[in-house]
């Protein structure tokens, strides 16, 4: 199987925080991040001891739910997306680790649709 190095990282929020829209913005917009996932907390407490909870369906900026952004890329690519959030995100909120992946499902971006898809990625080998 082909595979290929790329490195996860994981980025803790509570929403009230209102980091959450500039963030992704940031990872798709300029990043061009690939595989980016949000998830909702129903509850949590971070490194200052404090329970966080709240009601699922509270759409609120005030809403104290903790939040995850995932997202993985080439290690190269994680890096620069690295450097911005520790500008922008306190100090261990935010983890990463190498992994490796289906090289195939991890096809090259093509400027003008997207991803490549297989046929189009043999005709230029």
């Amino acid at each position: 199987m082909n595979t290929m190095e790329i490195t996860i990282v994981r980025v803790y929020l509570l929403e009230a925080q209102r980091q959450l829209k500039p963030l992704l913005k940031r990872l798709n917009d300029w990043g061009k991040t690939r595989g980016i996932a949000v998830f909702k907390g129903t509850a949590g407490f971070g490194y200052d001891g404090v329970s966080r909870s709240g009601d699922l369906l509270d759409n609120s900026d005030e809403s104290t739910l903790p939040t995850v952004v995932e997202f993985f890329d080439e290690p190269a690519k994680v890096t620069a997306v690295l450097d911005y959030l520790e500008q922008t995100v306190k100090p261990g909120y935010i983890v990463h680790w190498n992994a490796r992946m289906s090289a195939r499902a991890f096809a090259p971006l093509r400027p003008d649709i997207g991803l490549v898809d297989d046929k189009v990625a043999q005709a230029k080998k």
